[in-house]
């Protein structure tokens, strides 16, 4: 059985720093993480790949990083510059094949809150 499990969420206020793991049970080509603010779609936020390229939606450009260590099978988001739009259940998923954000994922884990405030 497939396990992602999340941790690393907590609150911040505005500015601040956060980082996001998640633990996998078998390697992945391709992992990801998700967001969803209350009320809205969840949506991408970075994917990376076993080649360590990643993939950003353009709302946390140069503010997040994703990365990955293969031989822990974990997965990172490290959040700076954190802001309320930030603020959400953030969800560690994973696919085979195409690994963009926009991607449809196999895999998900139970999320994390992130609360940021201002």
């Amino acid at each position: 059985q497939v396990q992602l499990v999340e941790s690393g969420g907590g609150s911040v206020q505005a500015g601040g720093s956060l980082r996001l793991s998640c633990a996998a049970s078998r390697a992945f080509y391709c992992m990801g993480w998700f967001r969803q603010a209350q009320g809205k779609e969840r949506e991408g936020v970075a994917a990376i790949d076993s080649a360590l390229n990643a993939d950003y939606v353009n709302s946390v450009k140069g503010r997040f990083g994703i990365s990955r260590d293969m031989s822990k099978g974990t997965l990172y988001l490290q959040m700076n510059g954190l802001k309320p739009e930030d603020t959400g259940v953030y969800y560690c998923a994973a696919r085979s094949g195409l690994c963009t954000v926009t991607a449809m994922y196999d895999y998900w884990g139970q999320g994390t809150q992130v609360t940021v405030s201002s």
